[in-house]
């Protein structure tokens, strides 16, 4: 073990170390993260064939969001009832029926309950991704296990997209069906429901971590004949939510909104903007945008070994703080590939701290409290895209294109430098201790 820290992520055998249950969720995460790729990239499309206007699409996109934020919360107090692997299978499934909807009816009733379906189960599901991970990984490979969970999704995102459509094309072109009708996006469909199957037949083989079973394979192992007396410092509160420490709370989600609010926007308006401003075609912005997500699958598994060198928090702040200079360079450079280069590198670098910070909120708080945790991060995050996208929206009614992504870029780059020193802030001492601790053990 001590021996593989000095090595980077991709040559010592980190697979080999994670937990067998670690390993199975990694290919779990590969299959059904293939199945809800297809499903962002595709559904507004599939929608679009069957003739529903853009606001019908929007309306659709909107109610089902709010289904996803309102399952939030109570998944993660579930799965602190029931375990993580109870409420995984569950969103999945859940996510398979909506799929078998999708497939029997294009009534727009079906469409619209059919998405709340998929968009509450695929929440459940992430809100306990983070704190099942940190339950089953030790310390000294968490890192790594969080890096590659990230990267395998970004792998599939950029999979889903490239072979996706191409797949779904031949099949319809096979059965004499127009490519571009709604009969390929039912295909579409069809393969999402099959990956989510397969994922769900993965989850089946993960162990039981219901804590009544857990529990008793404690008293097993200790000897002791009737069981521990429940836990004082555990007090329920509304749907089971508990928080300690309501300051670390603050700490660990407030500097994550500031970024969330900055990125959402600029993030999803970034083809807009290198579109209207160099006339690329679609072909050379898809092209351009899987280059930038290659990189960002490299930047994160070389992250953990940032991680393992300086700590957990300082190694997020280097290559946040890295990731400034190249915001001012993308959004104020009039050479096209001075943008495409700061636009990959901005997002590799970005984005290759998230699932260290990950690891390092979830070890910070106790297990009762992660799902909590996780949960109040995913719902944050999409509260701060919602005020950025309603920002960027003012700013490019008010001042137009040129202007408005003037102000959106300084918003953007603000947020990021203030969010980047609040970690070193409010971090940099526990992150000292933690890596002395590992350092001496």
């Amino acid at each position: 073990m001590t021996g593989s820290g000095r090595l980077g992520p991709l040559r010592h055998r980190a697979w080999g170390r994670f937990h067998r249950d670690a390993r199975i969720f990694l290919v779990t995460t590969l299959v059904a993260g293939a199945a809800m790729s297809l499903y962002w990239i595709d559904f507004n499309l599939y929608l679009a064939s069957l003739g529903l206007s853009t606001a019908t699409i929007g309306l659709v996109a909107t109610i089902s969001a709010v289904a996803g934020a309102l399952v939030a919360f109570p998944a993660s107090s579930a799965s602190d009832r029931v375990g993580r692997r109870l409420v995984i299978g569950g969103g999945m499934a859940i996510g398979l029926i909506a799929l078998l909807g999708l497939i029997a009816s294009d009534a727009l009733p079906v469409i619209v309950l059919s998405a709340c379906l998929f968009a509450a189960g695929s929440q459940a599901m992430q809100v306990v991704i983070a704190p099942y991970m940190t339950e089953h990984s030790e310390p000294a490979h968490r890192n790594e296990l969080f890096a590659m969970q990230f990267a395998i999704q970004s792998f599939t995102n950029i999979v889903a997209a490239v072979l996706g459509g191409v797949v779904a094309g031949l099949i319809a072109m096979a059965l004499g069906m127009d490519p571009a009708g709604s009969g390929t996006y039912r295909i579409i469909l069809v393969i999402m429901a099959l990956l989510t199957a397969a994922g769900l037949a993965t989850v089946t083989l993960l162990s039981d971590d219901r804590p009544k079973t857990l529990l008793r394979q404690r008293l097993r192992s200790l000897g002791e004949p009737a069981a521990f007396p429940p836990d004082p410092r555990r007090p329920r509160a509304w749907l089971g939510i508990t928080i300690r420490d309501r300051g670390l709370f603050a700490r660990l989600l407030f500097p994550g909104l500031l970024i969330s609010i900055g990125a959402g926007q600029v993030i999803p308006f970034l083809n807009l903007f290198v579109q209207a401003k160099f006339g690329l075609n679609l072909a050379s912005l898809n092209a351009v945008f899987a280059l930038t997500s290659l990189g960002t699958l490299a930047a994160i598994l070389y992250q953990p070994r940032l991680a393992r060198r300086f700590g957990q928090i300082t190694s997020v702040v280097l290559v946040q703080g890295a990731s400034i200079p190249f915001l001012v360079v993308l959004g104020f450079s009039p050479v096209l590939w001075m943008v495409i280069a700061a636009m990959a590198v901005r997002n590799s670098l970005m984005n290759a701290g998230n699932p260290i910070f990950n690891a390092f909120a979830m070890e910070r708080v106790s297990p009762g409290e992660r799902a909590s945790l996780s949960a109040a991060m995913i719902l944050l995050w999409q509260v701060g895209w919602i005020v950025g996208g309603l920002w960027y929206a003012s700013l490019q009614a008010s001042l137009g294109f040129e202007a408005g992504y003037a102000v959106s870029f300084i918003t953007i780059i603000v947020l990021y430098t203030i969010a980047t020193v609040l970690y070193w802030v409010w971090f940099r001492e526990i992150d000292r201790r933690v890596l002395e601790s590992r350092t001496a053990a």
